[in-house]
């Protein structure tokens, strides 16, 4: 059975930057473990977006540039980046808080084999349910599961109601706290 791994937008912008939280600097340790320690194919997802993100409808939500194609907000977290070195993983930029093309490159990298994903990462509340609801979506039967350990919330609230919503939807959840 093949493995694959959705580590899901740990850039700079989200971690320490310009749209980061105490909760998502604490969860950078786990997610690089994880990533040193898995075995199978890697999927890392970069929340991208462009000089006019403030004409966009989500800069007009959220009016705090972050995540610029280019800059360094866009890049991985360096302690992520550093343990993904000398792994193969599939880049996968998104512009929006799901990405489409998942799915489809899954699929390709899964063949005709079976398959289990599990996603980790930032923001639970929107880009990690987002791409785990289109995965639960492409894959009904595929066994698709959440380290709740590995991710963090806008609040630590939000991150809760997320990994309900996701169980809600029979996507496992792993190493909840209490």
């Amino acid at each position: 059975m093949k493995r694959f791994l959705i580590v899901v937008d740990m850039q700079k912008d989200f971690v320490d930057g310009s749209l980061g939280t105490k909760e998502a600097v604490s969860i950078v340790p786990a997610v690089a473990k994880k990533i040193s320690e898995f075995d199978g194919n890697i999927f890392v997802t970069y929340d991208t977006h462009f000089d006019n993100y403030m004409n966009t409808q989500e800069g007009r939500r959220l009016p705090v540039r972050h995540c610029i194609k280019g800059t360094e907000g866009w890049q991985l977290d360096k302690r992520v980046a550093a343990a993904l070195k000398g792994k193969k993983f599939t880049p996968v930029e998104k512009i929006t808080f799901g990405s489409a093309d998942l799915p489809e490159l899954i699929g390709k990298a899964a063949g005709k084999e079976d398959f289990s994903i599990e996603l980790v990462g930032l923001c639970t509340d929107i880009c990690v349910v987002s791409n785990a609801l289109i995965l639960k979506a492409g894959f009904p039967e595929a066994a698709i599961s959440v380290d709740a350990s590995c991710c963090a919330g806008v609040t630590p609230d939000k991150h809760k109601a997320a990994l309900e919503t996701m169980a809600s939807c029979q996507i496992d959840i792993l190493n909840t706290e209490g």
